[in-house]
């Protein structure tokens, strides 16, 4: 099999190939190319030492060399370059205490996760797949290369990463492997929240968000989400996974959708799972709006923009479109010509150009210390006042008006 790889990529491989050393393309960029999609970026393997490497190339980075990692630079481009080894044993789920290096290729993709991120390919020799990962991809399977408890008690995080898999490729987990995580699922608490929100997040915004469900099934979420055990408890569950299903693949819109309209259960899993202050605010914001009804009107719009801002008061109209879409029939929890109509309202208001915020006001604090006001906590007061008149009535949005108000 010959696979297109990016002429970069096969530079390098040639200038360690020219040196005396063997060395492929590895891993989820070969997998992705026979699926026909694009990597998100490229790894090489080599039987070349890391000082080795650096002695092919003008310029390098030292990314992680005492694990035999180095940066190759092809113009403003970099390629991680890894030398072949051998993980030695894992103390903590996740590293191990030593690593070393060898000249075996198959050696280096036996410490892999899985078959179909296990094969290696290069011009010369083609495709390398030793543990049967492109009969996997055909049956659609996600399988441990060897004995899954040995992968998975090395790194739990790969047991996060079999229903990533599978939900991003809409295979099954082979049953060997899928017993594994049942075993092993309580490792999970061993990993950093950095890793776990990394895992949970993809798999949310994978093709199949649902697929959460199976992280269920194995005992996943008990230890990394037991916020959704519950709702699998309190029959939630299935209602939330038909609406994410139903949604853009989106972070902000697949997590207000997970955490149900609970604003106070999105910020105390978000900032468990360290997510960044932006993240959790607007997830919270749309959490806290999601069931609040909001009248087709210009007025109730209006306001509901003002609070959320105008992008995500989009987003939320998304939101509630994909509940919406998930909800029919007696079931509706919103009304889908009600969610158009309201979309189509906004979207005059803002082509008209209202008001929806402070700094959109024809008014300033400035105007207003002029005027004779002492600056301090009275002012932002009348600022918001202002706004709320402006809100009711956008056409009052005027200077001179407006100071007739303080």
């Amino acid at each position: 099999m010959r696979i297109e790889i990016p002429q970069k990529v096969d530079n390098i491989i040639e200038a360690l190939t020219e040196a005396g050393f063997e060395a492929y393309a590895v891993g989820g960029c070969v997998r992705d190319v026979i699926l026909g999609r694009i990597p998100n970026d490229w790894d090489i393997t080599t039987s070349a030492k890391p000082l080795e490497i650096k002695k092919c190339f003008s310029r390098t980075i030292d990314t992680g060399i005492k694990h035999g990692t180095v940066t190759v630079m092809m113009g403003k481009a970099g390629f991680e370059v890894t030398t072949y080894r051998i993980d030695g044993e894992y103390e903590d789920a996740r590293h191990p205490k030593e690593v070393t290096f060898c000249t075996d290729l198959h050696e280096d993709l036996l410490r892999r996760d899985f078959t179909i991120n296990a094969m290696a390919y290069n011009h010369k020799d083609g495709l390398v797949d030793i543990f049967g990962g492109q009969q996997d991809m055909d049956r659609k399977l996600i399988r441990c290369v060897g004995e899954a408890t040995e992968r998975f008690t090395e790194d739990a995080l790969r047991m996060m990463r079999a229903v990533r898999f599978s939900a991003q490729l809409g295979y099954t987990i082979e049953e060997k492997t899928g017993e594994a995580i049942r075993q092993l699922a309580p490792n999970l608490k061993k990993i950093s929240a950095e890793r776990v929100r990394e895992e949970l997040t993809k798999l949310l915004e994978s093709p199949n968000p649902s697929f959460i469900e199976k992280a269920h099934e194995y005992g996943i979420t008990k230890i990394v989400l037991p916020e959704w055990d519950e709702k699998v408890e309190d029959g939630k569950a299935l209602r939330i996974m038909k609406a994410l299903e139903a949604s853009d693949p989106d972070k902000l819109i697949r997590y207000t959708i997970l955490f149900d309209g609970d604003a106070e259960e999105a910020m105390v899993v978000l900032r468990r799972l360290k997510f960044d202050n932006d993240t959790i605010t607007k997830v919270r914001k749309l959490s806290a709006s999601l069931y609040k009804p909001i009248s087709a009107n210009e007025v109730s719009i209006r306001k509901t923009a003002s609070l959320l801002g105008r992008e995500l008061f989009l987003t939320l109209l998304k939101i509630q479109a994909a509940i919406a879409d998930a909800t029919k029939g007696k079931q509706a929890l919103f009304s889908e010509e009600e969610i158009k109509k309201t979309d189509m309202l906004f979207r005059m208001i803002a082509k008209r150009g209202d008001c929806l915020a402070l700094k959109e006001l024809a008014v300033t604090g400035g105007d207003l210390i002029e005027c004779g006001m002492k600056p301090g906590k009275e002012v932002g007061e009348v600022l918001q006042k202002l706004l709320e008149i402006v809100l009711e009535h956008p056409e009052q949005n005027t200077k001179e008006f407006l100071l007739t108000q303080i």
